[in-house]
């Protein structure tokens, strides 16, 4: 008899085993969630990561914390997401960067492919190209005439090496021609910063942080550095492709957790962030901060990567792009 108890308490308990890992995923969650933003306040990552954030700490009843940790063009906070336990506690928003033109990133301690899930793609943000109102330059016709006039004498800002900024504005020289110089910084707020206070002459900035110094008459919109006119920008704002110069770039900001954490705890996640995405007030709130609500489904979010990671690479090559050490 006592035996038979024992099996029996034991089979009823190891039959329960499967069943943990579903019903904690079912419950999630049940603490608040560290949200690691790898760029400074201000920029289009951060942006979104507080708008969404917000929203997901209604949704989800817990508090989602936004914690900004930039530096190595993102690769710090990104390195830091990637090792944190993975148990849907730590979240990811970045841009694609990483990702997209990682032969050009500082070098990595792991492989993002592999040590990070992407959730659902978030927001998308037309480059814009900026210049300074003391640049002298009012229009791509002009930009491609100072340039070629001394060439390497045009500087232009980037959130740092390697970011989809940096690439989409020497795809613009590649294609007219020119050769730009580049200084990187930290995040695209100080990188608009710089085209506002004439450090440089240019940059490719989300409307999330240029668009103030437009405003305010201390930058001017060049050009979209997209090929499709978001319904948010400007008819005045000419397209590159529009000017002549066929160059199409877009940022993306996406939801990433640590590779290992739940599937059910992930597609949670991307169903909620999903019908956050769609909510008329967030999407309001998105675009009058320059950017567009973008919900993807995981596989498509993983095509999108693959396709721009294809598409950058090559422009990557072309110019040359390098990691500065």
């Amino acid at each position: 008899m006592r035996s038979a108890f024992i099996t029996l308490v034991f089979g009823s308990i190891l039959g329960s085993l499967p069943l943990a890992a579903p019903a904690d995923a079912q419950n999630y969650p049940t603490k608040p969630i560290r949200l690691i933003c790898p760029f400074p306040p201000g920029g289009v990552a951060d942006v979104t990561a507080r708008v969404v954030g917000q929203k997901m700490s209604e949704v989800l009843g817990q508090q989602v914390l936004v914690e900004n940790r930039p530096g190595a063009s993102g690769l710090i906070g990104v390195d830091l997401a990637a090792k944190a336990t993975p148990d849907g506690y730590t979240l990811l928003m970045t841009t694609g960067d990483f990702l997209t033109t990682p032969t050009s990133m500082p070098p990595m301690s792991f492989d993002p492919h592999k040590a990070l899930i992407p959730i659902i793609m978030a927001t998308t943000a037309p480059l814009v190209l900026a210049a300074g109102a003391e640049s002298g330059i009012n229009n791509i016709k002009e930009l491609i005439a100072a340039a070629k006039a001394k060439p390497g004498g045009l500087a232009f800002s980037s959130p740092g090496n390697g970011t989809i900024n940096h690439v989409a504005v020497e795809w613009l020289a590649l294609e007219a021609g020119l050769k730009l110089l580049h200084v990187p910084y930290k995040g695209g707020a100080p990188a608009a910063v710089a085209v506002a206070a004439g450090e440089v002459q240019l940059g490719a900035v989300t409307p999330s942080s240029g668009m103030q110094y437009v405003r305010s008459g201390k930058a001017k919109v060049i050009a979209l550095m997209t090929k499709v006119r978001p319904s948010f920008t400007p008819s005045s704002w000419p397209t590159l492709d529009e000017a002549g110069v066929p160059v199409d770039a877009a940022l993306w900001v996406g939801l990433f957790a640590p590779a290992g954490t739940p599937a059910a705890i992930v597609s949670k996640l991307n169903a909620d962030v999903a019908r956050i995405l769609q909510d008329e007030s967030v999407r309001k709130r998105l675009n009058d901060v320059g950017t567009e609500a973008s919900p993807m489904s995981q596989q498509q979010f993983r095509e999108r990567i693959q396709t721009d990671a294809a598409r950058y690479a090559k422009v990557v090559q072309q110019a040359g792009i390098k990691v500065e050490h």
